[in-house]
């Protein structure tokens, strides 16, 4: 079972020139593998990924705003986000 759900695929896959140049899926199920490969994270609200972001990355000194607007954060049509290292 895949820990990525039909929301989180079709938001990369619709979304994913915000963070490379190029497409790196053309379908669902590219999106989905090359979100395993990079081990993708998915946080139930943005609280979790502001603190995962705070403890793995220099976010020190930006907004909650600036930091939720990185490339690397897709956030969901159902509140969740999920973060893909490019």
């Amino acid at each position: 079972m895949s820990a990525y759900d039909k929301v989180c695929i079709d938001t990369f896959l619709k979304n994913q020139l915000q963070l490379f140049p190029e497409p790196v899926a053309e379908s669902p199920e590219e999106a989905e593998e090359f979100l395993d490969e990079v081990c993708a994270l998915v946080f139930k609200d943005k609280k979790g990924l502001i603190k995962m972001l705070k403890d793995e990355m220099d976010v020190s000194g930006m907004s909650e705003e600036e930091i939720l607007s990185q490339t690397e954060v897709f956030p969901l049509p159902d509140g969740r986000y999920l973060f893909v290292e490019g």
